[in-house]
């Protein structure tokens, strides 16, 4: 049984009102199941939040929101939220919009009106890349939160050194709500050793999506620690190297369950206890080009016609960074000059978070991208696959996490780039 402190018990004993006993209820049972011990502050300034969509199938989750705020249990903290599931700019016929609008996510005003009494961050703060600098969500090296996006969750613990477990959606409120969550798992310092030891052995510099794929199936959702691939991006955290993590992290989280890994000469904790992060008897993964191209070469491809022309291409899952719609810009242009083509050949979707949206359009690179056809939104590309009717289209990406979750297919980026201003297979 959990310990709880003299707090802690009243809240469940129902001190607080009716709502709140729920809320510590249904937190101490989440614990319990996994072996805690006790509950610990979320000691972050924000928290996140991965529900932002307004399925009219979620009642239950409308009807939840509203006793939190007839009880005045508001969230603790001010909260960003994963990605809106629609955009106007974003290719979509009369059908495919009739399913969003009336069908799917018809609640959607709705929702985003209780998520702003409860406490979001600021109007636009919807992206699932919520610790890019514009957005303000940057938790420090061992805060504890109350996250559920899972490409969130292995950025935060890995990148940043913060310390969150993968919770699942609406637990992400409710600790928040709360101010403390179950005390296990990535909490622990006994939860974040490794299990694995990954040596890179590749004779190029590997795609963040297929790498962090590979690592994904392989350890599922125990704790990589990760050497040689400083050897190719750096032992600094700049913008280059934080970009490639955040595309790396996301597909060992979709493709595996993985919510943190260590890398050597780089991420703070490696840096800091290097190979004491190593448990006894770690297995090891070696990974070089030939295996690489096995796991890609072993995707399935589940359009109906694996021979179709792409209809529409998708980045940035999770969201791309100002430095990646920058670099974008240039390598569309380029593919296009070499190309003798003025625009993209396929529709072609750039995702990115609202308040790095406002801070591309103030850039000459927006006009720029523009021209060549390009759309920069701030969708969720997943969100949009859900539509039965956008899962026929056979769409492209080079996310590993769209990938997986749905029907479209992956291609390495620079592959993507050839079908986009080039065109053929």
């Amino acid at each position: 049984m959990m310990k709880l402190t003299d707090e802690q018990q009243a809240i469940l004993d129902g001190a607080q009102g009716e709502t709140l006993a729920k809320v510590m209820k249904t937190l101490v049972m989440y614990g319990e199941a996994f072996g805690a011990e006790k509950m610990v502050p979320v000691t972050s300034e924000y928290n996140h939040l991965v529900t932002s969509f307004g399925l009219k199938m979620l009642g239950p989750v409308y009807d939840l929101m509203n006793q939190l705020l007839e009880a005045d249990a508001v969230s603790k903290q001010k909260f960003s939220v994963d990605p809106r599931p629609l955009d106007p700019k974003v290719p979509a016929n009369f059908l495919q919009k009739l399913i969003f609008n009336k069908f799917m996510y018809s609640k959607q005003d709705f929702y985003e009106d209780q998520l702003n009494k409860l406490g979001l961050m600021e109007k636009d703060a919807f992206t699932c890349a919520c610790y890019m600098d514009e957005v303000g969500n940057l938790p420090k090296k061992g805060e504890v939160l109350s996250w559920a996006e899972s490409s969130a969750v292995v950025y935060a613990n890995s990148v940043l050194g913060a310390r969150c477990n993968r919770n699942s959606g609406i637990m992400d409120i409710m600790g928040s709500v709360l101010g403390y969550v179950p005390y296990f798992g990535l909490l622990t310092d006994e939860g974040r050793k490794a299990s694995w030891i990954i040596e890179i052995k590749t004779e190029k510099k590997p795609e963040a999506q297929l790498l962090g794929s590979a690592i994904g199936m392989k350890v599922m959702e125990d704790v990589p620690y990760i050497v040689g691939l400083d050897k190719w991006i750096g032992t600094e955290l700049d913008d280059a190297a934080c970009s490639y993590l955040k595309d790396f992290g996301a597909a060992t989280a979709s493709n595996g369950a993985v919510g943190l890994y260590h890398i050597e000469n780089l991420t703070p904790e490696a840096v800091e206890s290097g190979k004491d992060l190593i448990k006894e008897n770690a297995q090891v993964y070696v990974i070089d080009d030939a295996e690489l191209e096995r796991v890609k070469n072993n995707y399935p491809v589940i359009w109906k016609n694996k021979d179709a022309k792409p209809k529409l291409c998708f980045m940035g899952c999770p969201h791309m960074t100002l430095e990646q719609l920058k670099t974008w810009t240039e390598r569309v242009e380029a593919g296009l000059k070499e190309a003798g083509n003025s625009k993209v050949v396929i529709p072609t979707v750039f995702t990115t978070a609202p308040a790095v949206l406002k801070e591309f359009e103030q850039t000459e690179y927006a006009e720029r991208l523009k021209k060549t056809g390009v759309i920069v939104s701030y969708i969720c590309p997943l969100m949009y696959m859900n539509n039965p009717l956008c899962a026929k289209m056979p769409v492209i990406t080079s996310s590993n996490k769209l990938r997986t979750y749905t029907t479209s297919r992956y291609y390495t980026d620079d592959e993507i780039l050839v079908q986009i201003t080039k065109g053929g297979k």
